[in-house]
């Protein structure tokens, strides 16, 4: 009894065998061909290694002929051509070449185990200024977030215009595609390339591998960092209402309320007279109010009353006039009296023995 888990699974080292002319010795029955436009700056380097384009697709029968007057390349089989999908390889052979990827690597999707995908990203973004930001994140600072993918999915990155052309193993391709997408619709790289350094070292435990490992990876939740301001002035939705507003009263209706309508014309003059007249006087007696202000004299501040030295503390006058008799009797710098006298006996002393 075998496991079954062991059958679904590949073997570590195992490929499939080549196909060789012994699969398909015939040949095949029709002649295919694809062609694909390349710009125009492409022009002199596809010219330069154009030799050997046409020598590696010669070794699996496939003819290239390259167009500068209509900027195309075009691949063919021939009689000779055994393997039906050597046309397919070369079709995208022609594909990385016109997207900038250098021959080095676009020769190794003639091998049987590289696979490409061409991943188009110019639709994904409305604004080109987010656009451009978006894929200057996708390589990352001097280059080290795509070689860090690189390194993470063992597949060549060529991010080119509107597309992004990478070149490696199927599984890595698709790791690709799903980080490139991501970072289109505003996720950062960096979250998938932890998640991708986690499975690796997960895929290296024999253990882990028949196991889920949503435990092991990382859950990011999304954060609005910015709240959005409240404008100041709100518009609050009215009521609906089938009715239609009520129409604006009219000058003849506000008339007919007042009664004016059916006042003669010199009633309505002297009426208007009045009005005028009374708004002069209001006018007249505010100006007037105004004038006034500047007689209006200013408040003045309270007078501050000084106040008598107090007498309670008594001033000792006998202990004043020691203290200037002492201050008086001794000099500034001179000593006291008996250093004196002590002084003036030394130099009679001195006198004598003389």
């Amino acid at each position: 009894a075998v496991d079954e888990s062991e059958l679904l699974t590949v073997p570590d080292g195992w490929k499939e065998p080549a196909f060789t002319r012994e699969d398909n010795p015939r040949g095949l029955l029709e002649e295919s061909s694809f062609a694909t436009l390349f710009p125009k700056y492409r022009e002199a380097y596809l010219k330069e290694c154009w030799p050997l384009v046409q020598k590696a697709l010669g070794e699996h029968y496939v003819n290239a002929a390259l167009d500068l007057i209509e900027g195309s390349m075009t691949v063919t089989t021939t009689k000779k051509t055994f393997d039906p999908y050597a046309i397919i390889r070369a079709r995208d052979l022609i594909k990385l070449l016109a997207r900038s990827v250098p021959f080095e690597q676009a020769v190794r999707i003639l091998q049987d185990d590289v696979a490409c995908d061409i991943i188009k990203i110019g639709t994904l973004v409305r604004k080109r200024e987010t656009f451009i930001k978006r894929r200057a994140r996708l390589l990352g600072p001097k280059g080290s977030t795509l070689k860090a993918l690189e390194l993470l999915t063992n597949c060549y990155i060529m991010v080119q215009g509107n597309t992004v052309s990478a070149l490696g193993p199927f599984s890595g391709l698709k790791e690709v595609r799903k980080v490139v997408l991501d970072t289109m619709k505003n996720i950062h790289p960096i979250y998938n390339i932890k998640t991708l350094m986690i499975k690796r070292e997960l895929a290296k435990d024999p253990e882990l591998r028949t196991q889920s490992w949503e435990r092991f990876l990382p859950k990011f939740k999304r954060k609005n960092l910015k709240k959005r301001k409240e404008p100041k002035k709100k518009n609050t939705k009215k009521e609906y209402t089938p009715f239609p507003p009520p129409q604006p009263e009219s000058q003849i209706d506000k008339e007919l309320a007042s009664g004016e309508y059916f006042l003669k014309e010199r009633q309505k003059k002297r009426k208007q007279m009045e009005e005028i007249k009374a708004k002069q006087a209001d006018a007249v007696k505010r100006r007037q109010e105004e004038r006034n202000k500047a007689f209006i004299p200013p408040k003045e501040k309270p007078a501050v009353k000084t106040k008598k030295a107090s007498t309670e503390k008594k001033i000792d006058i006998e202990a004043i006039k020691e203290k200037v008799k002492n201050a008086k009797k001794k000099k500034l710098g001179a000593l006291p009296e008996e250093e004196v006298k002590l002084k003036m006996a030394a130099d009679e002393k001195k006198k004598k023995k003389k």
